[in-house]
């Protein structure tokens, strides 16, 4: 149970509070509500590119990472479809630098040619480093168009191509910052060893005088339902050839979420999962298999993925795969097994609620979808499935027509 306080400030900026004083230090979190779904498809990466600004000099600040260093801190960030974070760990006593730094950089960026020339070309570099130089880099920039064909998960944080940032101008960058880095659209938390009242009047003396530069006309596009397979094939210069299997799943507010959550778990049961069972251990097509959820905030995907052996065909594979897949879908999990999926979630969340640092962010996402109790409330939803439900969401999901799938022959076998 994470006990915490909540207010907002009155220019709209969402406060969480959490006391814990079994730790010398503190944690800041400040939370954005923007990420790459916000941005023009014609302009994208500008999420991940701001996530490197925000550490290139704010307006009364030029280097951020010295003040937080000088201060005993240390600090990180990162974006992701839906969000862009912000946090530093700092001894509790210096917990006012932090509040200072971060509200330095929410009142203002420095806006200077040099540090977008800067942080542009480390996004860029990024980009050809990890995204087109490395073997099986490009996945994600060729999997997500193809399973989103409206909504703007089609693109990945990164952006949909490097041009798009070689393009950047300050205007654009000015545009983004107004509209998304102001206090209404922002969740900040801070945990560990503090004083609550102390605390509030940091707060309020750091963020207050910020004001909102006006209402945020967001995007919202709804994907259509997929009714299709959808097959892509590239070829790689990679060391094996590999398969990407993305079926459509309910985003984090929809019912069927965690029953998916669920899903992904039972089919990743390393060795003990019939999908090793039968591909790997039986058949001998793979050699590595695993499955995982993308944990949207809309609608999201049941991933499965994995290497195949030298000389087994792609075709081989699928017609397998999917033998396989119906398998599956006819087995019911029992009830001794799904207890013990459970357990590990609940043993995994208490382990990650000793990391106060983790407690923070919990608690800025649990408010950003709607009420940060939820943070307190999650097991209860793996609580209400059973083997009847994992059941019929199997079969709701683990559909051909629900699926797209990227195929990625490597050049070194030939198949």
């Amino acid at each position: 149970m994470i006990n915490f306080e909540k207010y907002t400030l009155k220019n709209g900026l969402r406060v969480l509070l959490h006391q814990d004083l079994d730790t010398p230090l503190v944690v800041t979190n400040l939370l954005y509500e923007v990420g790459a779904k916000d941005e023009d498809e014609e302009k994208t990466g500008f999420a991940h590119l701001f996530e490197h600004l925000m550490f290139g000099g704010s307006i009364n600040i030029p280097n951020f990472d010295i003040e937080l260093q000088r201060a005993g801190g240390e600090n990180n960030a990162f974006t992701s479809n839906d969000i862009t974070n912000y946090y530093n760990v700092l001894p509790a006593d210096n917990l006012e630098t932090a509040l200072w730094l971060e509200s330095d950089r929410m009142l203002s960026l420095a806006f200077t040619e040099k540090s977008l020339e800067v942080q542009r070309s480390v996004v860029i570099e990024e980009f050809k480093q990890r995204y087109l130089n490395e073997p099986y880099g490009d996945v994600w920039l060729e999997l997500r168009p193809l399973a989103y064909q409206k909504h703007p998960y089609k693109w990945a944080t990164i952006g949909k191509n490097i041009e798009h940032i070689e393009r950047a101008e300050m205007s654009d960058v000015k545009s983004f910052f107004k509209t998304f880095y102001q206090p209404s659209n922002a969740i900040l938390a801070v945990c560990g060893n503090i004083n609550i009242e102390h605390t509030k009047v940091l707060i309020e003396k750091w963020f207050l005088s910020i004001e909102n530069s006006g209402p945020i006309n967001r995007i919202h596009i709804t994907e259509t339902e997929q009714n299709e397979y959808r097959k892509k094939t590239i070829e790689r210069n990679v060391p094996a050839s590999a398969f990407y299997f993305a079926f459509k799943m309910g985003g984090r507010m929809d019912k069927e979420y965690y029953t998916c959550d669920l899903i992904s778990d039972i089919l990743n049961k390393e060795k003990s999962s019939i999908l090793y069972k039968e591909l790997t251990e039986k058949l001998g097509l793979t050699n590595q298999i695993s499955a995982y959820i993308t944990g949207s905030l809309d609608q999201g995907l049941l991933i499965i993925s994995g290497k195949l052996n030298e000389n087994v065909s792609l075709n081989k594979f699928e017609q397998e795969f999917w033998k396989v897949i119906d398998i599956i879908k006819r087995t019911k999990v029992s009830e001794f097994e799904l207890t013990s999926l459970k357990n590990k979630i609940i043993t995994a969340k208490a382990f990650q609620e000793e990391s106060i640092l983790n407690r923070a962010m919990n608690l800025c996402f649990s408010e950003l979808l709607g009420d940060p109790n939820l943070v307190n409330e999650e097991l209860s939803q793996y609580d209400q499935i059973n083997p009847h439900s994992i059941y019929e969401q199997m079969n709701l999901t683990l559909t051909p027509n629900n699926c797209s799938v990227l195929f990625v022959k490597s050049n070194s076998n030939g198949k």
